[in-house]
């Protein structure tokens, strides 16, 4: 379910409004001990390596990284969860938590003592740090989605950059009038549940849900099947995605956009630096733009998103330590500085102090501020154990009406939803 709990709604309330900075504990009572970090492999994180200098000068602790690459990821923190011992602080994806709640600890009076302000975080990435009710990670890497667009083609064909579905679809004839260009590129293979991803945003935006309050299929309802056959009939009736595009995963929609065979896209924003890349891109800098994903009628604007949060574990050694370690690590200073590094290249910020920042803004073209605007409504998702099952039971009936094999939306929601039933 999307909806942010109440146990979430309290956490914020208690730990405070506004940004703060982090400042080291008075006193370096942490002086001598060694946190060890196991991290997915990223830049981002590498480049919050590279700043430990002042923390450790600071603190007196000493922080050991150790990296692994994303497909092994899940594995390393399944062992370290049956093991333990190795790793104080770890980074989770939001996917999973649940599976994973036995490795982590609460935090909430460490975070609490420190001054942390949870209201910085959007609520869709703070929610994957909470369980059972309390506090045990951070948001520290998170991706959101918007839709880019093709400023000249859209003023070729001369239309406003879609704020709604139903905009979107005549912005998208009307370029397909002018223009050899399809209207948008949209992936509806299967892999990943790349094909879920758009169409969960559909879902909200008609009020709907994947699940009800207790638990059970909630996709299969009115509002799921008026999603659903909107989100499919962009390809099959409005005939604005390009040929093949029943077989589209998201890479085939990306590189679509990018060779200038389709005029939009709904995408991670993470792909921004591929869609100008002179190396694999036909388009320029100047022929991108790129807003919040359009929204449903006057719903509210909302997003998918990824999200990493980073936990100390329940074997830590010194728990206080990790948790100064974590206050560092997600203080908004730190995401400021390295999203405004010249010398880097990264765009992610979890924060409304830097996704609203005009200096951040300025210098990634207010990419930031539409990812902000899509954030301020955006509330996420919960995932169980079971959601890599549930997300391949989805993602077929999507591809399969979307190919034809099955003609009737509702037979075919249905049918996911008893599968998905008997699974969880």
């Amino acid at each position: 379910m999307k909806h942010l709990t109440s146990a979430l709604a309290i956490a914020v309330a208690t730990l405070g409004s506004g940004v703060s900075a982090w400042e080291a504990t008075v006193g370096r009572p942490y002086d001598g001990e060694t946190v060890h970090v196991l991290a997915v492999k990223s830049s981002q994180f590498e480049a919050h390596e590279a700043r430990l200098a002042a923390f450790e000068e600071a603190t007196g602790i000493d922080v050991v990284y150790d990296y692994v690459p994303f497909p092994n990821m899940k594995e390393a923190l399944t062992t370290e969860m049956v093991a333990g011992g190795d790793y104080d602080v770890v980074s989770i994806m939001d996917q999973w938590v649940p599976s994973l709640q036995m490795l982590v600890q609460p935090i909430d009076d460490e975070i609490a003592a420190q001054g942390t302000s949870l209201e910085d975080f959007p609520p869709a990435h703070l929610r994957h740090g909470m369980l059972n009710g309390e506090l045990v990670g951070l948001p520290v890497r998170g991706h959101v989605q918007l839709l880019f667009y093709r400023k000249d083609l859209l003023e070729q064909a001369g239309v406003a950059v879609p704020s709604t579905w139903d905009e979107l679809v005549a912005a998208a004839k009307a370029v397909q009038d002018k223009t050899d260009a399809a209207g948008v590129a949209l992936p509806y293979g299967k892999l990943n549940g790349q094909n879920l991803m758009v169409w969960i945003n559909l879902l909200w935006g008609h009020g709907g849900d994947l699940f009800d309050e207790n638990g059970d299929p909630a996709f299969n309802s009115e509002a799921g099947i008026k999603a659903t056959e909107q989100y499919v009939s962009l390809l099959t009736k409005e005939k604005i995605a390009p040929a093949g595009s029943a077989t589209f995963v998201e890479q085939d929609a990306v590189n679509s956009f990018k060779q200038g065979n389709s005029a939009m896209l709904p995408v991670w924003w993470w792909v921004r630096s591929q869609l100008s890349d002179p190396e694999q891109s036909k388009l320029t800098d100047e022929q991108i733009g790129f807003t919040s994903l359009p929204s449903v009628g006057g719903a509210d604007k909302t997003t998918f998103t990824n999200t990493w949060i980073f936990a100390v574990t329940e074997g830590a050694d010194n728990k206080d330590a990790a948790a100064e370690f974590l206050g560092w690590l997600t203080d908004p200073a730190l995401e400021r500085e390295v999203l405004l590094d010249e010398n880097g290249s990264e765009v992610v910020a979890v924060h409304f102090s830097n996704l609203r920042d005009e200096e951040v803004n300025a210098r990634w073209g207010g990419m930031h501020s539409a990812a902000a605007d899509a954030l301020a409504t955006a509330e996420g998702m919960d995932f169980g154990d079971n959601w890599p099952r549930i997300s391949e039971i989805l993602e077929t009936a999507i591809s399969s009406l979307a190919s034809g094999e099955e003609t009737d939306t509702a037979t075919a929601l249905n049918h996911a939803a008893e599968e998905i039933q008997r699974i969880r």
